[in-house]
């Protein structure tokens, strides 16, 4: 787990931002309490600690597992990684809200992606980010450098699955980091981050798309965030 401090930020695209979507918009500032978020996307060896428990399923690899990161993961099935996570450790282990993955995303830049506002070689893994998964598979735990908080991956890779139900726009959007679940639509969450599979434009910081909570797909996974007691 790496901690991330307190902080606020621009969440969103401006207008004049390249490919931008209506859903990244409103552009709204966001408080955030400092909270510490795993290093990595959770791997298969995270996972199947779960299901050695008895808690979590079975799910099926495709370049396997080890420290490549877990794939095929539902939101509920993340959710229920987080909960026993809390059980077994008797800390706060859940989900990040959106606003916080976001915030955890950007590490401190208003760029289109953390290291800045173009795609750039070996940066992350996606259709053309120049490594040697591009495309091709997701890349193991750690293959890229960090951003500047210190977490890997948060673009690329896998899209990794947040709180938050989904909402059209931001409008009336919670400006203090939690995540927004009223007049939401519950059947459907919000993942961010792009993945092995997508072209590095679905990798900016602001990107944001819904998927039904029941869905799994070889490009879905989750990372887990806890809370800091004051």
């Amino acid at each position: 787990m790496v901690v991330v401090p307190a902080g606020k930020f621009m969440m969103g695209s401006p207008l004049t931002e390249r490919l931008r979507n209506a859903a990244e918009g409103p552009l709204h500032e966001v408080t955030v309490e400092a909270l510490a978020v795993s290093k990595f996307e959770i791997t298969f060896d995270d996972w199947d600690a779960c299901v050695t428990a008895a808690v979590c399923r079975h799910v099926v690899d495709s370049w396997g597992r080890g420290n490549m990161p877990v794939i095929n993961v539902n939101w509920r099935d993340a959710k229920r990684y987080a909960a026993w996570l809390k059980l077994r450790t008797g800390k706060e282990y859940r989900l990040l809200s959106e606003a916080e993955w976001e915030y955890a995303a950007r590490a401190g830049t208003s760029t289109y992606y953390s290291w800045g506002d173009v795609p750039a070689t070996g940066e992350a893994n996606c259709v053309e980010c120049g490594s040697s998964w591009d495309g091709k598979q997701t890349a193991p735990a750690g293959s890229f450098k960090p951003n500047l908080f210190g977490l890997h991956d948060m673009l690329g890779n896998v899209w990794e699955w947040v709180e938050d139900s989904w909402h059209d726009t931001y409008g009336r959007a919670p400006r203090d980091g939690s995540a927004w679940l009223q007049d939401g639509d519950l059947d459907y969450r919000v993942i961010r981050g792009g993945s092995w599979r997508n072209e590095s434009e679905f990798l900016r910081a602001a990107v944001r798309f819904k998927r039904n909570a029941k869905v799994e797909f070889d490009t879905l996974g989750f990372r887990v965030a806890r809370d800091i007691a004051p």
